[in-house]
Order: structure tokens, then C-alpha cells, then sequence
């Protein structure tokens, strides 16, 4: 085994495109500290594109939902026990689960049993719903990296070592995005009206959401005809936006993007989106946006049961209050979501105002140079 001060064996799973992203950028500290580090396990391209060796694809864990879960169970399961058993044969110095806990606690619980160092990336939501996974964390986790500053302390009364290192977003996200540089980017004009449509990255958001959302649009666009509606999809994902896209009568309306979400975050107007990390994004890019989930009625009865919160959008739980709106399961039908579109269009300028204000808020106690703490904090883990 290299000794510590040299360049470790670090392995990870990121799960999905947000999880690619942030692993992504914990990548770029760490090999900012050891230049020749070496990256191994589950992850996407923001993460290949650091040097990273997936033995697996991101894509083959984004699946949301009990349901959904269900049905891909023994494949999902076969990778985590192939995973398991490659990294005890290795021995990496570390594992770092990039949230993802449904598949990366139970993995990480076994490698810490057998030796190995673990690492959590991103307090898993206790706060939020389902408490009782703090005991999972607890058995997991030699330390977690917490993206919220209320975190640590919660954590602390379990007994989990943790660290704030703020969010990675607020420092990849300009503070004052520049909106016509995104227009030019995308084709757009400065003087036009733009929703932004994010009906999610994973195929289950896809098949439930994508449809509301278009159908929803072609209900804006029969009020305000010039409006234009832009769609940033994940590149496996496109020719199904495309088919959907079609089927709902906008086929000709929509601008199909090869991912760009961020550039579509920041060119539009409003965002009608899939809750989730994105709208998080949306907040940072100090968007008014309407959340909006719709899942297998199973998962959503169960998942309901073990909410804490009122909300269900990073926004708003992060604010304490609704202040954009929320239309979730059977409320989330293309007519409420398109008046509740429309309504952000037909907004007071002191309204917009104030949303700015709040997001621009928020921004500022989320930015950390992300990185650097989280590579100081894995440190002090492997010399531990």
C-alpha cells in the first residue's frame, strides 16, 4: 500500500448526472493535491474527463423510485457485489460514495467493516425524509462531506464526524450569470421570451414527466404564441424527448439541447422543472421556476409517508418557505403547471426582484471553494 503523503487509490460511485458533476469537481482538488492520483469505480463523463476509470457507466444506477428500484433491483445488486468484490481485492486507501445511498451506504458499511476508509458525499436528506437512515450513515461513513451548513451539526449529535465544504454549485454558478451570452450561445434573441423545460435525467423521470411538460408548453404557447421553449436533454436521452416531443404536437416548438443545461438555466425567463438537484442549479442561476414531480403512484405513497418536510424543492427547503410553487403527483397536470408558468411570465418586476434577492442570498451561504475543503478534509481521513 503507498504511503499517504503519496498519490492514493481512490475509488468512487457517482450515480447520476448531479453525482458525475460533483464527483467531477471533488476530482479537480484532488488531483490538484496529488497530480497522479488514481480514480477507479462508477462514474460519468464529467468524471472521464478528469482521468477517471469507470469500470461502470453513471447510467447504470439513475433509477428514482421504490417501483423503479424494484424492477432493476438484480442488476443494480450484481454491480454492487461485483464492485464490492473488486475493491477488497484491490484495496484502494479510500472510497468516496458520491450520494447515490441506496447503492453506496450498504457498499460503504462493507468496505469500512473490512478496513477500508470511507467517505460519504452529501449528507443523505435526514433532515428532509426517512431520519432512520442516519443509523445506515453511522455504520457507513468514517466522515461526510455536508454541501448545507446546517448539517454538521445535526450529525454531530450522532456521533458522525462531518465537515460543511458548502456546495460546488454555488462556485461553478456565476453569481450574476450572464443571460445574453447564453441567448447567443443557444440561437436565442436578447428581446425573447424563453421557458426552459427540465423534465429530469434519468429514463423514469423522462416517462413521467417529459409529456406533462410538453403538453404544458403547447398550452403556453397558445397564449403567447412568440414564446420560445428550450429543452436541455442527457444525450442517451434525446431521441425519447424527441418521440414525446412529437407526440404532444411541439415537435417544430421545442429546441432539443445536447445537455447545456446550464447555458438553458441561464437564457430563460422561467423553468418548469423535474425537483431534484437542477432546481437548485435554477436557484443559483436566480431563475423563477415551477417544481414539479410526478412518479409511480407506489413510490409516491411511500415516499410520502416518510416525509418530514412541507417541501420537496431544494429551494424552498433551503428558504423555509414556498417561494416558488410546487405541483407534485396528481396536481402536476399540464394545465396547473402551464398557469403556473404563465403566472412567473405575467409577475411584477418587484416580485422577480425579490426572488433574485432571496436566490442571490442563498448563493452566497452556499459558496465555499468546495474543492479545497472537501481534498483537506479526505486528507486528514487517510492520515488518520
Amino acid at each position: 500500500m503507498p504511503a499517504h503523503d503519496a498519490a492514493p487509490q481512490i475509488a468512487m460511485v457517482a450515480g447520476e448526472t448531479s453525482g458525475d458533476l460533483l464527483a467531477g469537481l471533488l476530482l479537480d482538488g484532488l488531483r490538484e493535491r496529488w497530480p497522479s492520483l488514481c480514480g477507479v469505480g462508477i462514474g460519468g463523463p464529467d468524471m472521464a474527463k478528469r482521468g477517471f476509470e469507470a469500470w461502470w457507466p453513471s447510467e447504470a444506477l439513475a433509477v428514482r423510485g421504490y417501483v423503479e428500484v424494484l424492477r432493476h433491483y438484480r442488476g443494480i445488486l450484481r454491480i454492487r457485489n461485483d464492485l464490492k468484490a473488486r475493491l477488497l481485492r484491490e484495496r484502494p486507501q479510500m472510497f468516496v460514495g458520491i450520494d447515490a445511498p441506496d447503492f453506496n451506504l450498504d457498499l460503504e458499511a462493507a468496505l469500512k467493516a473490512r478496513g477500508i476508509k470511507t467517505v460519504h458525499f452529501v449528507c443523505p436528506s435526514i433532515w428532509a425524509w426517512r431520519a432512520d437512515r442516519v443509523h445506515k450513515l453511522q455504520r457507513s461513513a468514517d466522515h461526510v462531506l455536508c454541501i448545507f451548513p446546517f448539517e454538521p451539526a445535526l450529525l454531530a449529535g450522532h456521533g458522525i464526524a462531518a465537515t460543511y465544504v458548502g456546495h460546488p454549485l454555488a462556485s461553478v454558478i456565476p453569481m450574476q450569470p450572464d443571460r445574453q451570452a447564453a441567448r447567443s450561445r443557444l440561437g436565442l434573441d436578447p428581446d425573447d421570451k424563453v421557458v426552459a423545460l427540465l423534465p429530469g435525467s434519468r429514463a423514469s423521470e423522462i416517462h413521467y414527466l417529459a409529456l406533462r411538460f410538453f403538453d404544458a408548453a403547447a398550452l403556453i404557447a397558445k397564449e403567447q404564441p412568440a414564446i420560445k421553449f428550450i429543452v436541455p436533454a442527457v444525450p442517451a436521452l434525446k431521441a425519447r424527448l424527441q418521440q414525446l416531443a412529437h407526440a404532444s404536437g411541439m415537435g417544430d416548438r421545442l429546441q432539443i439541447l445536447p445537455g447545456q443545461s446550464h447555458a438553458a438555466l441561464a437564457a430563460c425567463d422561467v423553468t418548469l422543472i423535474a425537483s431534484g438537484t437542477a432546481t437548485l442549479e435554477a436557484a443559483l442561476f436566480k431563475r423563477p421556476m415551477v417544481i414539479a414531480y410526478n412518479m409511480n403512484w407506489m413510490s409516491w405513497h411511500i415516499m410520502r409517508r416518510k416525509q418530514l418536510q412541507p417541501w420537496i424543492g431544494l429551494p424552498n427547503i433551503l428558504c423555509r418557505d414556498f417561494v416558488v410553487p410546487e405541483l407534485l403527483q396528481g396536481a402536476a397536470t399540464p394545465r396547473a403547471l402551464a398557469d403556473a408558468v404563465l403566472q412567473w411570465l405575467r409577475a411584477a418586476p418587484e416580485k422577480m426582484a425579490a426572488l433574485e434577492q432571496r436566490f442571490t442570498m442563498l448563493h452566497t451561504e452556499l459558496q465555499r471553494n468546495t474543492a479545497a475543503m472537501a481534498t483537506d478534509a479526505i486528507q486528514q481521513v487517510l492520515q488518520g
